[in-house]
């Protein structure tokens, strides 16, 4: 297919999402929920309206001006995560709008909203019958390239099991958020959606802020009351619950509120229903700490970054692990 053509199928995907989300879905939302508890239907609307932002017809013009798309067909296997919906929609697009063909491996925990916006694509355009093709299994033949995405553990099976493949190889990364105790009411609201939105369960999901010393934690409280109903979902609560007693059982010091323990420790990874919060003294310091440590780093929520509620609204050009995958696929 050729680029344009490929831009108008997209468009005119965000054309009929956009037109009534729900209806689009239909009971698609159900499934969904009945193959994953933590997808609820607000978080499936909200990442179908992050969704659809990448594929408006101007999104999509822009981000491939940068690049010189050769649509030179090869086959790229694509394993795909399944902890936050739609997850793996941008390697799909990556794929598609770079002219190459896709075998999608879906997460059991995502597969059916992904069934779902691959067949939309269909009616929209039957030529992608030939550019998609959906496997049930980890396939170990047929494919070019692999653009695979999981945990720190199936990284290093992935890089095992596809040893001799070109390929583009995601791991766990975390987003942490650096406060200097100037920022507004509104500045700490938005900072809520990115600790809680998809129940921290994404790698743009904040796990750890770093506050100035004597910062009023209550504050955070504060902010974060807006998803006191998190603690209503099963999952979450369970989480919730069990860190709560083990932490008590070890005699850590905790602060909580009834949905989100804070807990002052090093690590930047959070359990599920836990924020980690440490102190600095020295900003220069902090930075060097953090620099340091960029590999693991997905998002810096910051003053400076400006980007307090925007960690779960990633642009076509936020690449996970900071890979440019279309520049990837462009030079296969």
């Amino acid at each position: 297919m050729e680029l344009q053509d490929t831009i108008n199928a997209f468009s005119s995907l965000a054309e009929k999402i956009n037109d009534d989300p729900k209806l689009f879905l239909n009971d698609k939302i159900i499934s969904a929920k009945n193959h994953n508890p933590w997808f609820t239907e607000d978080s499936i609307l909200n990442s179908l309206k992050s969704l659809v932002s990448m594929i408006e017809k101007e999104a999509l013009s822009n981000w491939v001006k940068s690049y010189e798309i050769k649509c030179k067909i090869s086959t790229v296997l694509i394993v795909m995560a399944g902890n936050i919906p739609f997850v793996g929609f941008h390697d799909l697009l990556s794929v598609l709008i770079s002219g190459n063909r896709a075998i999608l491996k879906f997460s059991s925990k995502d597969s059916t909203l992904m069934t779902h916006i691959v067949n939309e694509l269909i009616k929209i355009d039957k030529r992608f019958l030939n550019f998609i093709i959906i496997s049930d299994s980890l396939v170990k033949s047929g494919f070019d390239f692999v653009i695979a995405t999981g945990s720190d553990s199936s990284a290093k099976y992935f890089n095992y099991y596809f040893s001799k493949s070109k390929c583009i190889i995601r791991k766990n990364r975390r987003s942490i958020a650096i406060l200097d105790g100037s920022e507004s009411k509104n500045q700490l609201l938005s900072l809520s959606d990115d600790v809680f939105l998809y129940f921290g369960l994404g790698c743009r999901s904040v796990s750890k802020i770093y506050l100035p010393e004597g910062y009023d934690l209550n504050l955070l409280f504060e902010a974060f009351y807006k998803y006191n109903n998190v603690i209503n979902n099963a999952k979450y609560c369970n989480n919730y619950e069990y860190n709560k007693a083990i932490h008590l059982m070890n005699s850590s010091d905790l602060i909580e509120n009834g949905f989100i323990i804070l807990k002052e420790d090093i690590s930047i990874q959070s359990p599920i229903a836990m924020l980690y919060y440490e102190f600095y003294s020295n900003r220069e310091l902090l930075d060097l700490k953090i620099n340091k440590m960029k590999d693991s780093l997905q998002c810096i929520v910051s003053k400076e970054n400006d980007n307090f509620g925007k960690t779960q609204y990633p642009g076509l050009d936020d690449y996970a692990d900071n890979i440019d995958t279309l520049l990837f696929l462009n030079t296969l």
